[in-house]
């Protein structure tokens, strides 16, 4: 499975400072040492004009030239630097290679950063520069009509389950149609001031791990009928877990478990490619967060290993015929419904 990293990059914060940028060194070393079926890459750039597909013009030139305001760089939650603007724009690179991995045939790809959804086209949020997942999946449907003439656009589902609602991606897409944008949240956390998605679950404080699930379950049931995706852009926050310090969920390492393996197989049943990036983790002990995200890993790497079964079958022409035909689907993705079994 294929990952794409942008740790190198670390922004001079001040002492104190409450983002734990740390996590990606670490989660980039224990995939190292753990997994080594993860294929890890440094992540490129995105260009100005990719990043243009969402960002106005003049906050795109104003991270690049360190003309932020001071009032945008308190918005944002970071000091402009030169890596600050090198690392938003890796950041976005990743999900996009991410994305395009999975929809190469790998089915299954990701960013160990990334889910920056507090970004809106004209100003940063959040700890959020530019919005990955919007850009990502803009960038994705233009190619794919470059690549196919005819026929529909590309429809890509937003699975936002990082603790905080993913209000600058919801603004982004508020008149698409193409993209559906799902975000399962905490009602009284960030932001205070939400943007509709197209379905969006609030969560009481202190909510644990079968009503989360439950959520889970029926905001996926809602997209099932109203939506058929050909890319899945999956926000996999270790934010819900009950350890961490801005959070105010109560969901454990199973049920955070348990929401990855949901959400993935919701995507394997109709052969939807899924591009995953980390999103929010602000543990009182970083590694409660990096652990979170191991598990992700371990998910991801048992659903790639079935897509990679999938496509080696198909090469040796033995795939079922059921298989193949959702293979063969373009346009509109079909496939059965399993329950969840832990």
């Amino acid at each position: 499975m294929h990952a794409y990293y942008a740790d190198h990059f670390v922004l001079p914060l001040p002492s104190g400072h409450r983002f734990p940028m740390a996590k990606y060194a670490r989660l980039r070393e224990r995939l190292e040492a753990e997994l080594p079926e993860v294929h890890l890459h440094e992540a490129l750039a995105a260009s100005a004009g990719e990043l243009a597909l969402v960002h106005t013009p003049g906050y795109i030139d104003a991270v690049a030239q360190g003309r932020l305001t001071a009032a945008a760089q308190r918005e944002i939650g970071f000091p402009w630097s030169p890596a600050m603007a090198e690392r938003a724009r890796r950041s976005v690179g990743a999900t996009v290679q991410a994305c395009r991995t999975a929809m190469g045939g790998a089915g299954l790809a990701a960013n160990l950063a990334g889910g920056t959804h507090h970004a809106y086209a004209d100003k940063g949020s959040g700890f959020c520069v530019f919005n990955d997942a919007a850009v990502a999946a803009r960038l994705m449907q233009a190619e794919h009509a470059r690549r196919h003439r005819t026929g529909g656009a590309l429809r890509v589902a937003i699975i936002d389950l990082d603790v905080h609602q993913g209000n600058g991606t919801a603004r982004v897409f508020a008149d698409d149609d193409t993209v559906f944008t799902l975000s399962l949240h905490g009602a009284k956390n960030f932001p205070f001031r939400k943007e509709p998605s197209d379905l969006d679950v609030e969560l009481p404080d202190g909510c644990e791990d079968v009503a989360y699930l439950e959520a889970l379950e029926q905001a996926l049931d809602e997209l099932q009928r109203r939506f058929e995706p050909g890319l899945v852009i999956y926000l996999a926050g270790a934010d819900p877990h009950e350890g961490d310090r801005l959070g105010r969920l109560k969901i454990s390492y199973d049920g955070l478990e348990a929401r990855d393996r949901r959400v993935m197989d919701w995507a394997w049943q109709r052969q939807v490619p899924l591009a995953f990036a980390m999103a929010g983790g602000y543990g009182h002990d970083l590694d409660s967060t990096v652990q979170v995200q191991m598990n992700t890993y371990r998910t991801a790497l048992d659903y790639h290993r079935r897509w990679q079964a999938r496509r080696t079958a198909a090469a040796s022409g033995h795939m079922p015929a059921q298989t193949q035909r959702l293979a063969d689907a373009t346009e509109t993705r079909t496939g059965g419904w399993q329950n969840f079994a832990p």
